[in-house]
């Protein structure tokens, strides 16, 4: 092939026709330069290899440097790996002695916590031990001692007296109509006035005597060092005269009055009990006097007591026993001289079967509450009696029955009637309710819904007693009311000038027109009856007719 590549060249650079041996020389050279070109391409291909192989020589010692590398990173990572243990457990032991310092740290709050939360707890334990102390002892309302420290200190004052040889005086005190604000402005107003009251009273004693609220409207002044009944009075009239000045609630102003019973130690009694009972019976005639004023105690005084503890006890034993019994007083329409209807009257035997009139234990049947079912055994008796006549063919028109402001006042009231209308089968319209104006005027909110609910059923609405009371218009007008009874105070006294002739015409032109019914009471005398008749007063009633009957006479009456 060699051979081939130097002919070729030397046939290409000797040219034809030149002599034999330059063409051997060329040839040769050639071929030498052939040879130089073969070896130059053998040293190239050593040159290769040779840096082929020190390019795996570089290759392996990279590899080697890298290997080398590889192995200082590992031990670098096993430095780092022992140095990031060294840390951790450091960081270890630091959290913990953190941990254990924050845990102590909690530990001390905690118990600073609970010391100053057991002194909060022992500070309020003592604080409500105070308060519940205080509490027993005096009224929530007024913060005025109550019933059981005034004892205490009363006790404690006739101690004292005894051994000075002084006096104690006891003012038992009671606001008068007192329940007409509570019933009129609500009981919101009623506590107010409470407690003005309570600070005017303190501001007339000394700072050695105690004002206390012995509960609802009643107060007790305990002077503890008097000299002599007179001194007792006077601060009496004191307080009564501290009362004149009107209480200012909201838009209001309040007038009271007081009623004063004053007791003293030794004069009235040796020990608290008998001083407090007898304070309490001096204001009971206090009020019974006419109220707004003070009276003593005196013996007398507890004889009445004790009748009144004696009527309240025939009171339960006549109502256990059924000792009641109703008479009946008719009404006679002053034209035509017929009885128009009858009034029910209750009367109470006694122990010897002799009859008691009202006047003598309806007052103590409202304070012991006995008139709750004094009246619903007069209703309901009133009401079967008045059926039993109509079954018999007696027709008398209506029956009255009076009902006080207590039982009117009473919330089961208005179901009371119902009932006994049911229980008994009396048509609504044979049945009157009286009460009295003063009963009328004690919440008017109430009295106009009762009132209204009694109208629906049927049932007649008269106002007893008419005159003595509050006598306005504007309730005669506001109430649905039927019929108006002139007091008979004012019948009594009727003459032709007289004052009471006067208000009898004013009251009976006043029903006229008003278009109700006016039944003059305490008709008595044939003067009495004609101004009555003169007047065109449409119905009379008193002894000049007829006195209350029992049920057997009264039949006999309408049948003669």
């Amino acid at each position: 092939m060699a051979a081939e590549i130097v002919s070729e060249a030397h046939a290409r650079t000797v040219p034809s026709g030149k002599p034999l041996a330059d063409r051997e020389a060329a040839v040769l050279a050639g071929e030498q330069a052939a040879d130089r070109r073969e070896d130059s391409a053998d040293r190239r291909e050593q040159t290769a290899d040779q840096r082929e192989v020190s390019a795996d020589q570089r290759q392996e010692t990279a590899d080697l440097r890298h290997e080398a590398a590889d192995l200082r990173q590992e031990a670098a990572d096993l430095r780092q790996a022992a140095a990031d243990t060294s840390d951790q457990e450091a960081r270890a032991k630091a959290e913990l002695s953190e941990v254990a310092k924050a845990q102590l740290r909690e530990a001390n709050e905690r118990l600073v916590v609970a010391t100053v939360r057991a002194q909060t707890m022992s500070e309020a334990a003592e604080r409500i031990a105070t308060q519940m102390s205080f509490m027993a002892e005096h009224d929530f309302l007024t913060g005025l001692p109550n019933r059981s420290l005034l004892s205490d200190r009363l006790a404690q004052s006739i101690a004292r007296a005894r051994r000075r040889g002084n006096k104690v005086a006891l003012l038992y005190i009671d606001l008068d109509h007192f329940k007409r604000i509570n019933d009129s402005l609500g009981h919101a107003a009623g506590d107010q006035l409470l407690q003005l009251v309570a600070r005017r009273l303190q501001s007339c004693v000394r700072l050695s005597d105690t004002v206390c609220r012995q509960g609802g409207d009643e107060f007790v002044v305990l002077l503890a060092d008097v000299e002599a009944a007179s001194d007792a009075t006077l601060a009496a009239e004191k307080l009564i005269g501290a009362m004149v000045e009107p209480f200012l609630i909201g838009d209001d102003r309040l007038h009271i009055t007081l009623s004063i019973g004053i007791s003293l130690y030794p004069d009235d009694g040796d020990d608290v009990e008998t001083v407090l009972r007898n304070a309490d019976i001096a204001m009971y005639h206090a009020k019974k006097s006419g109220r707004n004023k003070h009276k003593v105690f005196a013996s007398r005084m507890n004889v009445r007591a004790v009748a009144r503890q004696s009527i309240q006890q025939a009171l339960h034993n006549a109502l256990e026993k059924r000792q009641f019994v109703l008479h009946y007083q008719p009404k006679v329409n002053l034209e035509t001289g017929v009885i128009s209807g009858v009034e029910a009257l209750v009367r109470m035997r006694d122990g010897n079967q002799r009859l008691v009139l009202p006047a003598k234990f309806v007052s103590v049947a409202e304070e012991s509450g006995l008139i709750l079912p004094l009246g619903r055994w007069v209703l309901r008796e009133a009401c079967r009696q008045m059926q039993a006549w109509l079954g018999d063919g007696v027709d008398i028109g209506q029956i009255a029955v009076n009902v006080s402001a207590f039982e009117f006042r009473n919330p089961g009231f208005l179901a009371g009637v119902r009932d006994i209308l049911a229980a008994t089968g009396l048509d609504p319209g044979r049945l009157e309710i009286e009460l009295t104006e003063s009963g009328l005027m004690q919440d008017t909110e109430t009295t106009t819904r009762v009132l209204s609910e009694l109208k629906r059923l049927g049932v007649s609405i008269a106002i007893d007693d008419f005159g003595t009371g509050y006598s306005s218009l504007s309730y005669l007008r506001r109430f649905p009311i039927d019929t108006i009874k002139i007091d008979q105070s004012f019948v009594k006294d009727i003459d032709a000038d007289s004052e009471e002739a006067v208000i009898v015409s004013a009251i009976i032109g006043m029903g006229k027109s008003l278009k109700l019914r006016v039944v003059a009471e305490g008709v008595e005398t044939a003067h009495q009856l004609a101004f009555l008749r003169a007047q065109q007063c449409a119905e009379g009633q008193g002894f000049y007719f007829n006195q209350p009957l029992s049920p057997e006479q009264l039949a006999i009456t309408l049948r003669g």
